[in-house]
């Protein structure tokens, strides 16, 4: 039977529809908010999918043209493979939702989010991420919630509840915090140099505002939930640890794991896999889950040695930050480039600089169209951790990762005023053991540092780890994890920042929530590590942006004209800018208020073109002297061009001191002459004189 729930969230309504559509799903949330409307379901497989050690968990979110009133761009004219943005928001749904499922669980399980409506007052992902919540709370799917979401603004330092898409866009902070009854399960953050303290208020503001949605869910399962449905368990057998502990002691398994040389300790793993399959050959049942309970051995292992004896893997103490060393202009010719290297970590990031013209258009939701004029892209080659496997494109982690570091340096940029340039910074893993995103962000800062990127602030990221007992107050932070810490631990919360304040953050967990004591030390040690890497390892390499732009890279210059006179230097159907880049070979670029960008590697044919474009933007003036060629000789004179499209007439009598009987006598077609300007004659003509050009 068809219900319909409504609750006040940061003065809008938002509303429930249940048993309305999408009845044959396990769970549907119908959802509105404002005008913005998403469809949320939920629905899992009868049965677990053999062969796996993992949670198979899928999260969608679909992005509707006609949400936004548009037809897609492209010649198909439908959707096509998801954009950067619903990749992105699909991770923030799965990150905070995945953790709340059982643990042994294996059922395929599918969120899809589809936006069918979008009212610029109601962002869209926001929504989503609210409905994927009830739509599995609702369910008979095991889950452990519910979990609620809030998006944070800050505008002129007054905190936004789940800001508009122009709040959103221009504000200082773009945060959001997902929450479940007790603890902050999820922190995702973009900001403008934000001070750790404000931040940590922003959290715990959208937390106590996700009490109010979970009181919500609530009400809506306590009616219409169904029964959570019974599964087959994929759990070890208790028996089978006991036996394996038999066979490789505890003392046995700490040994094997405790190196800091990521391949002696894969390879130490291997021979006590190989140990137990040969102690195991006669029980097939034990041999087809044998490398998930060595995993599951690993990590208690690795796990116990943190939290009662403060042991790292790699002897480190809880604080201690890898080996760091830094270089810039390792790649030739290249327009900025920078190699970051952090015990088995190492990025090798480059620049390249382009007109403005080169920015990313987004054919999105948005009410306009977006570009983008930062771009980041991460790349994570299988080589990067030793394996083999062909590259099949950017998948969702490396989408994930490539966004971080872009948000996280976006706050620092220079203006287009400042700095006319499209970016584009590429990060390269070449060894990857732990936080390569952080590392990214690091090689990235110094990369438009070598470029001559005038970015205001220096901004360097780590991440802080976590081990928990327990209890709550049981818990070890690490600073800057590597991938056995972060495998086996129960957080990853990654900071970027300067100085002065964090530009992102991006928290993963594995646990059911962090308490505030965990989030607080987490933020502190993670400004701590970052002005570290900064003063130790950053700094030496390169400590600010170079004073101009490499000689590989395109130069630009740029000119603000009356925006009335556009149409002028374009020319009827692009002539008149057409001739100018033909003869000049510069690339220009024209905005819609008149400023106009003219790019090129050809100092004096840049200039050309400048003084091209001037001429033709400024009213003519009795004195001004032009250099123009002769294009036309009539018996009355020759005509001369200044500038593409614009021409004037020199009369034969002024064009020597002498009489002269014949133009010819003195001028021939494609001479370059010089010339002064006399006005305009009575047909309305630019007239001009070479005979006066030495009074002038």
């Amino acid at each position: 039977m068809y219900q319909k729930y409504e609750m006040d969230l940061a003065g809008r309504k938002l509303v429930v529809d249940v048993n309305r559509v999408g009845k044959q799903a396990n769970g549907c949330a119908f959802m509105h908010y404002g005008d913005t409307t998403v469809l949320c379901t939920a629905t899992a497989s009868e049965k677990p999918r053999e062969g796996i050690d993992f949670f198979p968990l899928s999260v969608e979110y679909e992005e509707k043209m006609y949400a936004a009133v548009k037809i897609p761009g492209g010649f198909n004219k439908r959707e096509g493979k998801a954009s950067e943005n619903a990749i992105l928001t699909s991770r923030v749904i799965d990150r905070p939702m995945r953790p709340l499922f059982p643990k042994d669980y294996r059922n395929d399980v599918t969120l899809n989010n589809m936006v069918m409506s979008v009212d610029p007052e109601c962002r869209p992902e926001l929504v989503a991420m609210i409905g994927a919540a009830i739509a599995t709370c609702i369910s008979d799917i095991p889950f452990d919630g519910p979990c609620a979401m809030t998006q944070m603004g800050l505008i002129d330092g007054e905190l936004i509840v789940n800001p508009s898409q122009k709040q959103w866009k221009e504000g200082d902070l773009n945060l959001t915090v997902a929450s479940t009854r007790e603890k902050v399960i999820m922190i995702e953050a973009g900001a403008n140099e934000v001070p750790e303290a404000k931040m940590i208020e922003a959290i715990y503001k959208a937390h106590e505002i996700n009490q109010t949605i979970i009181a919500f869910i609530d009400k809506i399962v306590s009616e219409v939930g169904k029964k959570k449905h019974e599964y087959t368990s994929c759990a070890i057998p208790a028996e089978m640890f006991e036996e394996m502990k038999k066979i490789v002691t505890p003392e046995q398994m700490e040994e094997a794991v405790f190196t800091d040389e990521k391949q002696v300790r894969e390879e130490n793993i291997r021979q006590i896999t190989e140990k137990l399959e040969e102690a195991f050959a006669e029980n097939e049942e034990w041999l087809a889950i044998l490398g998930e309970a060595v995993y599951q051995y690993e990590k208690k292992t690795v796990r116990k040695m943190i939290l009662k004896d403060h042991k790292r893997p790699d002897g480190r103490e809880i604080t201690q930050i890898r080996p760091l060393a830094a270089e810039v202009d390792i790649i030739p010719r290249v327009h900025g480039s920078a190699m970051f290297t952090r015990g088995q970590t190492q990025i090798c990031n480059v620049c390249t600089l382009a007109p403005l013209s080169e920015a990313q258009r987004i054919d999105g939701l948005d009410e306009n169209e977006v570009t983008k004029r930062y771009m980041h892209h991460y790349n994570f080659p299988s080589y990067s951790v030793g394996e083999t496997k062909p590259s099949r494109g950017p998948g969702r982690r490396e989408i994930g990762h490539g966004a971080l570091a872009e948000r996280a340096l976006i706050p620092v940029l220079p203006s287009e005023d400042e700095f006319p340039y499209a970016i584009r910074t590429v990060s390269e893993t070449f060894e990857s053991n732990g936080s390569t995103s952080m590392a990214s962000t690091c090689a990235s800062c110094m990369s438009l540092m070598a470029a001559g990127v005038p970015i205001k602030k220096m901004v360097a990221g780590i991440s802080c780890g976590l081990v928990t007992g327990d209890t709550d107050e049981d818990f070890v932070l690490l600073t800057d994890i590597q991938g056995l810490e972060d495998f086996f631990g129960d957080m990853d919360f990654k900071v970027t920042g300067t100085t002065e304040g964090i530009t992102a953050i991006q928290m993963d967990i594995k646990i059911h929530g962090l308490t505030r004591p965990i989030v607080e030390g987490a933020i502190a040690r993670c400004r701590e590590a970052r002005l570290f890497i900064m003063d130790n390892c950053m700094k030496p390499a390169i400590a600010a942006p170079r004073p101009e732009v490499g000689k590989y890279a395109p130069k630009i210059i740029s000119l603000q004209i009356d925006p009335e006179r556009i149409g002028d230097v374009v020319g009827q159907r692009g002539k008149t800018i057409n001739e100018i880049i033909a003869r000049t070979g510069v690339k220009i670029d024209i905005t819609d208020d008149g400023m106009v960008s003219i790019c090129g590697t050809d100092k004096e044919m840049m200039e050309k073109a400048q003084d091209m474009v001037k001429i033709i933007v400024t009213d003519f003036e009795e004195g001004q002297i032009f250099k123009g060629k002769v294009v036309s000789i009539k018996e009355f004179g020759a005509f001369i061009e200044f500038a593409p499209g614009k021409e004037g007439m020199v009369h034969i009598s002024k064009i020597a001191k002498e009489r002269i009987n014949r133009v010819e006598d003195v001028l021939t077609l494609g001479d370059n002459v010089t010339v002064v300007c006399l006005g305009k004659d009575k047909m309305g003509r630019i007239s001009f004189s070479m005979k006066d050009v030495a009074q002038q």
